[in-house]
């Protein structure tokens, strides 16, 4: 699955909810979901599930702010080369 195809799943099921809930509250959830990683990581338990959910909610938010994650990945790592 391709980055782009993962964001558009994403925003079919949940894209209502999340420009409903606005993109100060999906960077709440995303917040809530970067510090369980943090903690799934210390605890060697579920890292791989809180990394989905991490890389979920970035989609949330890029969606509601009309960002294609793909595409700022190409531009800033692939065609301007590996950045500082």
């Amino acid at each position: 699955m391709e980055i782009k195809e993962a964001q558009i799943k994403i925003d079919e099921f949940y894209g209502d909810k999340d420009r409903k809930r606005g993109v100060y509250g999906d960077l709440v959830w995303l917040g809530e979901e970067v510090g369980e990683l943090f903690k799934a990581v210390r605890e060697q338990n579920g890292v791989e599930e809180e990394i989905a959910d991490v890389f979920a909610w970035l989609l949330s938010v890029a969606n509601v702010l009309g960002i294609d994650v793909e595409e700022a990945f190409r531009k800033k790592y692939i065609n301007e080369g590996h950045p500082e």
